[in-house]
């Protein structure tokens, strides 16, 4: 096996390197959300506070995007691949100790570290995939499927994150569970190290400071545009649905894990597809067109949650619409992604990718937030409106796209 690797061309050992890197990584942030959730609202934590402890885990995402981005083209991306597990394994290390210093600063702290290493390790995942892309590919079609089955697999492997930290949580408690997270995720930082390019990514022409900021008035849009796409799922998806489901539903922390791990293990597979569903039409009209359809769902499962729609039981009506949700939403988010890394300038790539998802980032801060604060408000229908709502801004700032995109 091992030989049969060592023969592929450099392009595909670096390409399946950088995927397994951001696979290992993806699996120890889907558990630690889950574990986070679930631990911390079976210890009384109300929803909002719960929301609050990913605050700085997504804030600090906006943050590290858009420097990352810079430090990845000076860099390499390579360093900022590995200096992004490396924070994993040192925010895990924080939440190994004794449950009384659990408080919720030290959590938000930990937190913190988990979205910087999530996003330079994300970031240098995607931008990764414009360098690699074999030369004499056939153009736009090979990358969008290099970039949907990076993006694809990542996805389906945060699901089964999902699963294994409520399972975790079930059969070795949180600690366990964080130190076993830790250890796995060591040994594949050890890995890449020796592995992987020093070079990869790194620009010619090293940027400035300043030129963080994207001057790309069509990827201005696009980075606008997933703002509202992201803010538009977590709304509903972070906190709201999983406390939902405990509550309303009465599933057990393994069951919440279990569900919402095939929800994205489905959604990933699906994104993965995309460029099958989608065929040729990977551009502008295709992401309005599919942000249109997005839009009317989560709006249809808040009538059929307060019973305006057909008598249908409402675990019926949340799940059914669920999948539908995911599986649409995942043909989106595909899209997107391909898009940016299509238009990013070629030197420098990280600059533009980074861009792209510090505001993918700030949708997710937004949304987390809003996902607590609504969910007490109005429950789960008043996210499901609001989400609704982002969508339709979603299709509105995409028709300011140029139409060659």
């Amino acid at each position: 096996m091992i030989a049969r690797v060592a023969a592929l061309p450099r392009e595909i050992r670096q390409y399946l390197l950088v995927t397994g890197n951001y696979w290992a990584f993806t699996l120890t942030d889907g558990a630690l959300r889950m574990l986070v959730v679930l631990y911390f609202y079976g210890l009384g934590y109300s929803a909002l506070e719960v929301a609050l402890l990913f605050l700085f885990y997504e804030f600090f995402g906006v943050v590290t995007n858009l420097v990352g981005g810079w430090l990845g083209a000076r860099l390499g991306l390579n360093r900022t691949m590995n200096l992004g597990l490396g924070l994993q394994v040192v925010a895990l290390a924080m939440l190994l100790v004794p449950v009384a210093w659990l408080s919720v600063p030290w959590v938000m702290a930990a937190q913190a570290l988990s979205g910087i290493a999530k996003d330079l390790n994300k970031m240098s995942a995607k931008s990764a995939i414009k360098t690699l892309v074999p030369q004499g590919a056939e153009g736009h079609q090979a990358l969008y499927r290099w970039v949907a089955l990076l993006t694809g697999s990542k996805n389906a492997l945060k699901g089964v994150g999902f699963f294994l930290g409520g399972l975790l949580l079930t059969l070795i408690g949180f600690q366990g569970a964080i130190l076993a997270m830790a250890v796995m995720l060591a040994a594949v930082l050890a890995l890449s190290l020796s592995r992987l390019d020093g070079d990869l990514g790194r620009a010619r022409a090293k940027p400035k400071f300043r030129e963080m900021l994207s001057k790309s008035r069509a990827i201005n849009i696009l980075s606008a545009a997933r703002l509202c796409l992201f803010g538009a799922r977590d709304v509903w998806f972070v906190v709201a649905l999983p406390v939902f489901l405990a509550t309303q539903f009465g599933w057990d922390s393994w069951q919440v894990g279990g569900f919402l791990a095939l929800w994205v293990i489905g959604y990933g597979a699906v994104q993965a597809a995309a460029p099958r569903i989608t065929g040729r039409t990977a551009g502008r009209g295709a992401a309005i067109a599919w942000a249109g359809g997005l839009t009317t769902l989560p709006a249809l499962i808040a009538l059929g949650l307060q019973g305006q729609l057909l008598e249908v039981q409402p675990q019926v009506v949340l799940l059914g619409g669920l999948l539908l949700f995911g599986a649409v939403f995942a043909v989106n988010s595909s899209l997107h992604s391909f898009l940016i890394v299509r238009m990013a300038r070629s030197d420098g790539v990280s600059l533009d990718v980074g861009f792209y998802y510090m505001a993918n980032a700030m949708g997710r801060l937004i949304g987390t937030l809003l996902s607590g604060w609504l969910y007490l408000a109005g429950g789960l229908t008043a996210t499901l409106w609001v989400s609704s709502a982002m969508l339709a801004a979603t299709v509105l700032i995409s028709l300011a796209l140029p139409k060659e995109a």
